[in-house]
Formats: structure tokens, C-alpha cells, sequence
């Protein structure tokens, strides 16, 4: 169920917080170069005349890099704030990455060294976005709104990001436009740092596990689901550029990707502007397997102007499915591990983004472009089926005030944190 939200809490009371404009665009800028590498790594490796299948491995070690890296450095975070953690890591995984555009693939052992790199330091922003939200906002149904806030603000990332990525390579070079992203994310991190509430934020106190926030059996079995989600959005990275070369037209791959983010962006704030009701964890399964079914249309690969069109509809409903889960990930992660809850889906959806790439790179070349697509389409179904073997442990129980007992703001330091704030504020 769904209601219309009042015009105080929507986006504009959002961003109109203190603070609050600052860290979603720092955050978004910084995120440029993890959300646009695959695109600029693809492009860069076919015009150095690397096949897809390398383009794919590249990729792959990347997302892999970045899925190991990603938890470690949230959890980093977690123990040493914000800071002395962020910006460090944002400028080693730039100088990687440089190393990568400025070497070539010419020398591989040295590629996938650089890609490791970049992958190995990408600053944990999104987790961090997520961590500051109750020092910011305070209010549950504020941070709420912000979790949809800023799933839509990923989808502006990656609807004009791949417009950047193909503007720099016009006017210069793939190498290029790999360093210039780069040099954007450090701006971007060192925006989100020097800003009041990431100096000041710290985490609630954890109980010592080994495990971290991977204790919670309900935040394993959404990062089992997201595995396949971000395995469909990484074959599709590939296929869209197979589908650009076989129509002799490599800008269409620019307008795929930005028609997919466009639709992402679409569905996302029309999911924002409603209050909903029920539990999120039934809702993101009508969520995931709405988006599962609009992957499906993408193998019919008609004429470019159709394709843009299947496009929007397969990024649709993108956006509600990572605003959803990112309510979930709040009401299961283990007391102190926010972050690190956080940069755990970053890492399973970019380990999965990655397995798409490879497997999607061999798929195209053997049996055309229609088989990359229908790895998304089957990414699609198997996260969706996830969500239903699993839905015993996504259940969380009732308090006796009837209030449901995980919606805490990721380790209940909502309440801490915007006392901390407040005082921060005067």
C-alpha cells in the first residue's frame, strides 16, 4: 500500500538539511569513477584493440577488487571514521587507474595489477552516504526518504555518466576520460570529508565478531539476491556494447546505458514520492521481480530508437529496488557495522557486476549479441528466486509496541547521532 507523501517530507525538505545537499553531491561526484569504470575500461581496451573477452576480464578483476576492498575499508571506517579512510583510499584507487589509461593493455600483467588497484581502494562513499544519514536528518521517515534520495541520485550518476564518458572520448580519448573521472571522484570524496558530520561521525559500539555484519542471516540472504541483480546490470554493459558494434553505431552504447539510467531515474522518484506501507521485505520482492521481467524484452534487440526505448523500461524499477533494500540492510545489520553492512551490498552487487561482465564478454562472442542479454534476464529470475527460498529469514519480528524491531537507522544510532548533531548545529 502506497500514499502520497506531504510536501514537508519530500526531497526538497531533504536537501534543504543542513549539510544534507553537500555530502549526496560529493558523494555522487566521488562515485563517478566506480560508476562509469566499466563503461570507460570497455571502451579504453577496444580501442587499444583488446577483444571483449579481455575487456571482460579487466572488468572482472576490477569488480572483483572492488567487492574485497569495499567491506575492509567499511569496516575501517567503522573503526577510524570517516576521514582518515576516505580520502586516502579515493586517491590510491585514482592513481591506479591512471596507471591503467596512461600503460594500455600492451603489457597485461601490468593492466590487471592497475585495475586491482583502482578496484582494491574505491572509497566506500555509498556506505558512508548511508552511515551520516540519521546524524543529518534525524527523523526515521526522513532517512527513509533519503535512502530513495539517493538511489535516485545514483541513477542521475549513471544516466549522465556514461553521456561524460562518451563526450570525453569525443572530444580526446578513452585514456582520457579515465583520468578525468578519476580526478572528478577525489574532488568528490575530499568534499564528503571535510564536511562537519564525516568529521564528526562515529560508529555505535560493536560487539568483536570476526563475521561483522555478515552475522545477520537476513542481510546474507539480500546479499545472495544481489549477487544476481548486479550480475544482470554487468552482462548488460557488455552486451550494450556488442549491440553497438553489430548496428556500426558506437554512441548507441552511450545512449543504452544513459536510456537505462534515465528509466532507473524515472522509477525512483515516483517511488520516492509515495509513503509506503507493509513490510519492505515483501515489497522488494514484487520490486525485484518487476524488474526481472522488464530485463527480459532487452533480447528482442530491434532498431537502436526501440532498443533506447527497452532500455528505460528495463531501468525502471532499478532505483525502488535499491531504495527497498536499503531499508532492509538497516533493519538487519548487526548492532556498530553500518557501514560495513552497507559496503557489503556495494560488494556483492559489484562482485556480481563483475561475473556478468566475464561471463557476458564469451557469451557475446559465441553465440551473439541476444546471449549477453538473456544473461540479465536470467540474473533477473534468480535473484528474484533468492528473495522467495529465503523469505523466512528476511522476516523481522514485531516489538510489543507493535513497532518493527529492525527499523533502527542501521545499529540504532539514529537517536546518538542526531542528538550530536543538533548540538553540532547551534
Amino acid at each position: 500500500m502506497a500514499t502520497e507523501a506531504p510536501a514537508h517530507g519530500g526531497y526538497l525538505d531533504i536537501l534543504r538539511a543542513p549539510h544534507a545537499a553537500r555530502l549526496l553531491t560529493g558523494t555522487l561526484v566521488g562515485r563517478l569513477p566506480n560508476g562509469t569504470g566499466p563503461i570507460a575500461m570497455t571502451l579504453f581496451v577496444r580501442d587499444q584493440g583488446g577483444s571483449y573477452t579481455l575487456a571482460g576480464g579487466l572488468i572482472a578483476a576490477y569488480g572483483v577488487s572492488n567487492a574485497v576492498g569495499q567491506p575492509l575499508l567499511g569496516r575501517a571506517v567503522d573503526l577510524k571514521g570517516q576521514p582518515r579512510v576516505q580520502l586516502p583510499a579515493a586517491v590510491l584507487s585514482a592513481l591506479g587507474m591512471a596507471l591503467f589509461a596512461l600503460a594500455g593493455t600492451g603489457h597485461l600483467a601490468l593492466a590487471y595489477a592497475a585495475v586491482v588497484i583502482a578496484g582494491l581502494f574505491t572509497p566506500p562513499l555509498e556506505g558512508g552516504l548511508r552511515a551520516l544519514w540519521p546524524s543529518v536528518l534525524g527523523r526515521e521517515d526522513r532517512v527513509h526518504r533519503a535512502y530513495a534520495l539517493d538511489a535516485v541520485a545514483q541513477e542521475v550518476m549513471f544516466t549522465v555518466g556514461p553521456l561524460l564518458v562518451t563526450l570525453l572520448v569525443a572530444l580526446w580519448s578513452p585514456a582520457a576520460a579515465l583520468l578525468v573521472i578519476n580526478v572528478l571522484g577525489i574532488l568528490g570524496a575530499l568534499a564528503v570529508v571535510l564536511s562537519e558530520p564525516s568529521r564528526t561521525w562515529r560508529s555505535a559500539p560493536r560487539e568483536a565478531h570476526w563475521l561483522g555484519a555478515l552475522r545477520s542471516p537476513g542481510l546474507l540472504a539480500l546479499l545472495g539476491s544481489f549477487f544476481f541483480v548486479g550480475l544482470a546490470l554487468g552482462s548488460i554493459t557488455v552486451a550494450a556494447v556488442a549491440y553497438a558494434d553489430d548496428r556500426g553505431t558506437p554512441s548507441v552504447y552511450g545512449w543504452l546505458m544513459a536510456a537505462l539510467g534515465l528509466g532507473a531515474l524515472a522509477g525512483g522518484v515516483l517511488y520516492g514520492a509515495r509513503r509506503w506501507a507493509g513490510a519492505p521485505e515483501r515489497r522488494l520482492r514484487v520490486l525485484v521481480a518487476l524488474l526481472a521481467l522488464c530485463y527480459l524484452p532487452l533480447m528482442l534487440t530491434p532498431s537502436p530508437v526501440a532498443m533506447t526505448g527497452l532500455s528505460v523500461l528495463s531501468g525502471v524499477f532499478l532505483a525502488p529496488v535499491l531504495a527497498c533494500a536499503f531499508i532492509v540492510v538497516d533493519r538487519h545489520a548487526p548492532r556498530g557495522t553500518v557501514t560495513e553492512a552497507f559496503s557489503w551490498l556495494v560488494t556483492t552487487f559489484g562482485v556480481g557486476a563483475a561475473l556478468g561482465s566475464a561471463v557476458a564478454g564469451p557469451a557475446v562472442e559465441l553465440a551473439g549479441t541476444v546471449a549477453g542479454f538473456a544473461v540479465a534476464g536470467a540474473g533477473g529470475l534468480v535473484a528474484l528466486l533468492v528473495l522467495l527460498a529465503t523469505g523466512r529469514v528476511l522476516v523481522v519480528p514485531d516489538t510489543p509496541g507493535g513497532a518493527v524491531a529492525g527499523v533502527r537507522h542501521a545499529d540504532g544510532e539514529a537517536a546518538s547521532a542526531a542528538v550530536h548533531a543538533e548540538k553540532n548545529t547551534h
